[in-house]
């Protein structure tokens, strides 16, 4: 069973990198999230993974935090959620807001996560609830929940999806807009991404 692997990212794409260890490649499935802040290729990396054993596979899932693991390992505990649903749950929202918006029944936000229908997000709160009442969220230093930043991320990739942009062509587009003005409004940051994808 392995737990946790610390080496250098070798190739990365999205939900998938392959990680170098003393010359050994493991190839770890992982939420964007994590994706987007281990670096590129060549960087050190240290993962926490949960080992998935099926008849016919064995597919690692790397985590860069401790929550995002959790999460995920409560997450493939319900019926009819699989590892690959839950990492696209961990990939459509932040851990800690998934957290709150299961503590508060917020079924609408869960909703909002691609690939997650009503049947889902009500099956998502029921059987979490208890099991993540005593999850304390980490709350970033002098913020009350995830930064405006993220939230701000976040509306914008909502927003492009939903006019019809798949989720790969709206990151980069919303990266390349956060990159030339990470303190734009929403509706500059819109117009600016959408001129993005124009190009």
């Amino acid at each position: 069973m392995i737990a946790f692997l610390r080496g250098r990212v070798l190739d990365k794409h999205p939900n998938r990198i392959i990680i170098d260890v003393n010359g050994v490649g493991y190839d770890v499935h992982v939420p964007l999230s994590t994706y987007y802040d281990i670096g590129e290729a060549g960087a050190d990396v240290s993962l926490r993974v949960h080992t998935h054993v099926r008849e016919d596979a064995l597919q690692l899932y790397g985590f860069l935090t401790p929550l995002e693991q959790l999460v995920f390992e409560r997450l493939i505990g319900i019926s009819g959620i699989g590892p690959k649903l839950a990492v696209a749950v961990l990939s459509g929202i932040d851990s800690r807001e998934l957290v709150t918006a299961v503590q508060r029944a917020d079924i609408a936000r869960l909703t909002r996560i691609p690939g997650v229908g009503k049947k889902t997000a009500e099956r998502i709160v029921l059987e979490l609830k208890d099991r993540l009442a005593d999850v304390s969220v980490p709350v970033e230093a002098g913020g009350t929940g995830p930064s405006t930043g993220d939230r701000l991320r976040h509306d914008l990739l909502s927003a492009l999806q939903n006019l019809g942009y798949h989720r790969p062509l709206a990151e980069k587009a919303v990266d390349a807009t956060w990159k030339s003005d990470g303190g734009a409004t929403f509706e500059d940051a819109l117009k600016s991404a959408l001129r993005e994808l124009m190009r």
